[in-house]
């Protein structure tokens, strides 16, 4: 009996072992799904040298029409009478010879296929050979990087959002994600006054991303644009609806044309957009734990065209088609026909389609960019939408800041004081300020400021910032700097961003038109007493203080 027995257990123990063996082999090892993600990324890089390759070819592809063209017109001035041929044609011909002749036919090939190309769809610029190219260019050209945002931008008829919204995704980058991604504004406008207005305003308060490749500004030239007062009213919109959306195709395809070979990935975003700390690597990790290369667009907001990412290698597809059907339809149409197209079959109802198109359109939650925006870019449009799926900001960043007495001119708002502010308990919200009206720290112990950052606005109220307003500080011993670290000439000092005023304070910063001021006092100031913000002139809204750092030398 019990020989019995143990062969069922040895029987049993033969059946299951198997089983078991390939259950503890199947799965995944840490190094695994390490492995899994790093082939993803060269996938990646490899679409990414891929798509490169292509762009050279389109430009050989585009070099060989013009030599074809050459040829045939050539050819037509050598078979007219000799009187009849031009100067240039005459010597072009006398030029070429027959060797030349057959090695340029060979380069061009014989067949009469021509692809199509942009030409096919905007013919105006055949007759303007620079229309494809930036009429205005600001940056360094950076390319080799994982991610490329685009942000158009236009002139609006009340308020901008621009400011705060590149703050926002500057500030949402760590110093390793401004290494490895390019942000490009294009401001969609032909006038240059305007357009060099914006870029000095956009390069004063952000020169050191400028100067390291991270920020770009470009604009297109009139030239890129046809005639938009020609254009058929379809759908009921009015003219100038019809012109506004026909001009944001335009926009966002030549944006993302410039923007293609730049990187392996584009992230679509406005100018009126916030973002989360860490989007970057967010979204680079949701591109690749995806299971399947099949998606054609990620989505980090269910609004509009908002933080939308695509593989630059899909790029020559959704602008072909917006240049396609520029002229018909709004751009978010566009892009949910060109799923449809992609996806959807023609005897199937609406459910299987939007099943299909889910797995080229996959949405991320919870969402990493919010609208802030209330008027529209379209003259007239109030725009009050808000994604439900980004969740509450935060209205205020808190902060350590040194032991100080806080008093201010302005008068505060309920129970929105400085102090609360300063603590990181809450924002402080003062009426509108008036010219000299000042907010002023007290330090215990005079104190050496290694670094010091005030926001003004928040996600609320992003209109209610301090606008030409001064960052000072009172050194401990004012008296005997008279003759030291500046001059006597204010213009003297310029240069060092420092000017010492009349009552002994010392000029170290000033607002951006973020509504920001951020910096590094100079080490030579020493030890100070007191730092001061001071209004140089009235303000138009109320003022909201939503972050005070100010970080003593030698602490975390």
């Amino acid at each position: 009996m019990a020989v019995r027995r143990n062969g069922v257990v040895l029987l049993t123990a033969l059946i299951f072992l198997p089983f078991f063996w390939f259950m503890l082999s199947s799965r995944p090892a840490p190094e695994d799904a390490d492995l899994e993600q790093r082939l993803t990324e060269l996938r990646e890089r490899l679409r990414f040298a891929e798509l490169q390759n292509q762009a050279r070819s389109k430009e050989l592809q585009a070099l060989r029409e013009e030599i074809k063209a050459a040829l045939t017109e050539q050819q037509q001035n050598s078979h007219r009478p000799e009187g009849n041929n031009n100067a240039g044609a005459g010597k072009t011909g006398k030029q070429l010879s027959e060797e030349t002749k057959r090695k340029l036919r060979s380069l061009v090939g014989g067949g009469d296929l021509q692809l199509p190309s942009i030409y096919n769809y905007m013919p105006h610029l055949r007759e303007k050979p620079d229309a494809l190219q930036p009429a205005f260019h600001l940056g360094q050209g950076r390319t080799g990087v994982s991610f490329v945002l685009g942000i158009p931008t236009i002139k609006r008829e009340k308020e901008s959002y621009l400011m705060q919204s590149l703050a926002s995704i500057l500030d949402g980058l760590s110093d390793e994600e401004k290494d490895d991604c390019v942000i490009v504004l294009f401001i969609g406008e032909t006038e240059q006054d305007y357009v060099h207005r914006i870029a000095e305003m956009v390069k004063e308060s952000y020169k050191a991303p400028i100067e390291s490749g991270l920020l770009e500004i470009i604009s297109p030239p009139a030239g890129f644009y046809p005639d938009l007062d020609s254009l058929k009213e379809t759908f009921g919109d009015p003219k100038e609806r019809v012109k506004w959306r026909t001009k944001q195709n335009l926009d966002f395809s030549f944006l993302m044309m410039y923007c293609q070979p730049k990187g392996q990935f584009y992230v679509q975003l406005e100018d009126d957009v916030i973002g989360k700390p860490g989007y970057i690597s967010t979204m680079k990790n949701f591109a690749l734990q995806q299971k399947t290369e099949e998606w054609m667009i990620l989505e980090f907001s269910q609004l509009g065209f908002i933080g939308k990412l695509f593989k630059s290698s899909d790029l020559s597809l959704v602008v072909e088609f917006f240049l396609m059907f520029h002229k018909d339809k709004p751009i978010d149409w566009l892009l949910d026909h060109i799923f449809f197209v992609k996806a959807c079959h023609p005897e199937k109802d609406n459910k299987h389609c939007d099943r299909m198109k889910s797995a080229l359109r996959v949405r991320f939650k919870p969402s990493l960019f919010q609208h802030i925006g209330t008027f529209s870019s379209l003259k007239g449009k109030i725009q009050k939408l808000k994604d439900k799926d980004f969740g509450k900001q935060p209205l205020h960043r808190a902060h350590t800041n040194p032991p100080a007495d806080v008093s201010t001119t302005l008068e505060v708002y309920q129970k929105y004081t400085l102090e609360k502010c300063y603590l990181g308990e809450n924002f402080f919200w003062g009426l509108t300020p008036t010219k000299g009206d000042t907010i002023v720290f007290s330090f215990h112990s005079p104190i050496v400021i290694e670094k010091y950052k005030f926001s003004s606005g928040n996600t609320e109220h992003p209109g209610d910032k301090l606008i030409n307003t001064t960052v000072d500080v009172l050194p401990e011993n004012h008296e005997q700097k008279e003759g030291g670290i500046l001059q006597d000439n204010k213009e003297d000092n310029t240069k060092t961003g420092m000017i010492r005023l009349d009552d002994g304070f010392i000029q170290i910063g000033q607002f951006n038109a973020a509504g920001v001021a951020e910096g590094e006092p100079d080490k030579s100031i020493g030890r100070v007493r007191q730092l001061r913000l001071r209004c140089l002139s009235d303000g138009k809204a109320w003022v909201i203080l939503s972050e005070i750092h100010i970080k003593p030398d030698g602490t975390r």
